[in-house]
């Protein structure tokens, strides 16, 4: 097999890949995935926060965010107040989701020490860049 080339993108997958398997490991008993840990905490910073607005900033589809909501719902984290189809959502995390979510944060804040004292160049370098993506053409 051919040397390749040091690719910091493959490297960076890797290691998130590597830290997202930590943090499902962490979050599997609270009833969580990343992916519903993500879309609960938009929810409980957005109360009343659309399907179209929570997919776009979860960066999945909007059916997607339907369904996942749906599980949310189901497992009593998130109350969906909708009066009817077609209507305006108006999405809000139950008092048992905001416990998760708590629980949730204190684990990743536990996960987020251990990267920064492991790696604390890089924690510095992954600062701020999940809300100001580069590098990438525009879409």
């Amino acid at each position: 097999m051919p040397d390749r080339a040091f690719s910091p993108v493959i490297s960076l997958l890797t290691v998130a890949a590597v830290w997202d398997a930590h943090l499902g490991a962490q979050l599997r008993d609270l009833g969580l995935t990343t992916r519903k840990y993500g879309l609960l905490a938009h929810i409980e910073a957005t109360p009343g926060i659309s399907f179209s607005e929570l997919a776009r900033r979860s960066q999945i589809t909007v059916q997607s965010a339907h369904t996942a909501v749906q599980t949310l719902v189901a497992d009593g984290l998130v109350a969906d107040a909708t009066k009817h189809a077609g209507a305006a959502s108006d999405l809000r995390v139950t008092e048992r989701g905001s416990e998760v979510l708590q629980a949730a944060e204190q684990r990743l804040a536990a996960l987020d020490a251990g990267l920064a004292s492991g790696a604390p160049a890089l924690a510095t370098a992954l600062e701020g860049l999940h809300e100001r993506p580069f590098g990438l053409a525009s879409e």
